[in-house]
C-alpha cells in the first residue's frame, strides 16, 4: 500500500513503529484521529477535518501540539508527494504517551498517515439493523473521533458481513436510529431528506454537514429528527454520507430492496462538483 507518513519532524514512505506496551495509547486507547480524502488532487473539507482533530484531542484529555493550519499544510504536503490520480485516505492522529488511567495531557504526540485507499463503488450497499448500539454521551467520549469508539462498530460490521450485508444500522440507547456503523444515515420520503437529529451518541459528521448545505443549495428540504426502524423501511430512498465514500445509495435493508434514488445521485454529483474548489495540484 503506497503512502507517506510524518512523525517527529520526519517523512517516511514506511509506516513508523512508534508505541509500545508502556505507552498510554497502547493499553488505554488514548488515541484520536480524523479522516479526510484526496482524489484527483482534490481535498474537500480538509480544513474542517484537521480542525476537528484538535477538538477530539481535547475531549479525550490531550493537549494538541500543532495548530490547525500546520496540520492542513502537512496533509497537503503529503498528498503532493503521491501521484495526482491517487485516491487517498488522509489520517492525522494524536496519541498519548503518559498517564495511568487518564492520559497525561502534555504527553500527546502527532502523527500523520496518508495512503492509497480506493473510493468504494458508488453503485450502492446493503445493510441490516444491528443488535449493537451506539453509547449515550455519558457512557463514552462520543464528542471525539476517538479510536476507542470503533471496536463496537467493527463488531457490528463483522456481524453484518456474516449475515450477508455490507454494513449495519445502529440504534441509540433509546432505540432511535443513530447511524450506519461507518457513516451517517439519510432517508428521502416525498422529496424531503431526513437524517437523525444529533443527540450526542454519534458524530454528526463533516460530510453530513456538507450534504445539508448542498440540500439547501438544491432546494431540498432537510429534516433533522428522531427516526425509527419503520421510518427507514418506509423510505423512498436510503443513502449515507461519510468521508470514506462521500454519498452512496443503499440497495437493500434486511430483505427489502431499494433503488438508488434521484436525491442521492443529485447530492453525490453536487458533492463532486463542490470538491473541485479544493484542488491543490
Amino acid at each position: 500500500m503506497a503512502g507517506v507518513y510524518f512523525y517527529d519532524g520526519k517523512w517516511s514512505d514506511e509506516s513508523p513503529r512508534v508505541i509500545g506496551p508502556a505507552d498510554h495509547a497502547f493499553w488505554m486507547s488514548s488515541t484520536v484521529f480524523d479522516g479526510a480524502r484526496s482524489f484527483q488532487g482534490m481535498t474537500p473539507d480538509l480544513d474542517l477535518h484537521c480542525d476537528r482533530l484538535g477538538r477530539s484531542a481535547l475531549a479525550l484529555g490531550m493537549k494538541p501540539t500543532l495548530e490547525t493550519g500546520e496540520i492542513i499544510e502537512l496533509c497537503k504536503t503529503a498528498v503532493k508527494k503521491l501521484p495526482k490520480e491517487s485516491e487517498l485516505y488522509i489520517r492525522p492522529m494524536y496519541f498519548a504517551r503518559g498517564g495511568f488511567i487518564d492520559p497525561d495531557p502534555d504527553s500527546a504526540e502527532f502523527i500523520l498517515a496518508v495512503y492509497d485507499s480506493p473510493m468504494p463503488d458508488a453503485g450502492g450497499f446493503s445493510a441490516h439493523f444491528s443488535p449493537l448500539r451506539r453509547p449515550a454521551r455519558n457512557m463514552a467520549p462520543t464528542d471525539a473521533k476517538a479510536s476507542c469508539l470503533y471496536p463496537n462498530s467493527g463488531r457490528a460490521i463483522a456481524i453484518a458481513r456474516d449475515l450477508g450485508f455490507d454494513n449495519a444500522i445502529m440504534m441509540d440507547a433509546n432505540n432511535n436510529v443513530a447511524e450506519f456503523a461507518t457513516s451517517n444515515i439519510w432517508t428521502v420520503r416525498d422529496g424531503v431528506a431526513f437524517t437523525p437529529a444529533p443527540n450526542g451518541c454519534f458524530l454528526a459528521g463533516i460530510t453530513r454537514r456538507r450534504v445539508i448545505e448542498l440540500c439547501k443549495d438544491a432546494g431540498i428540504e432537510v429534516s433533522e429528527t428522531y427516526m425509527s426502524r419503520d421510518d427507514i423501511m418506509q423510505a423512498d430512498e436510503v443513502f449515507n454520507s461519510g468521508n470514506y465514500g462521500k454519498v452512496m445509495p443503499v440497495t437493500r435493508i434486511e430483505d427489502k430492496e431499494f433503488q438508488p434514488g434521484p436525491v442521492a445521485k443529485k447530492l453525490r454529483d453536487m458533492y463532486m462538483e463542490f470538491s473541485k474548489a479544493s484542488q491543490i495540484f
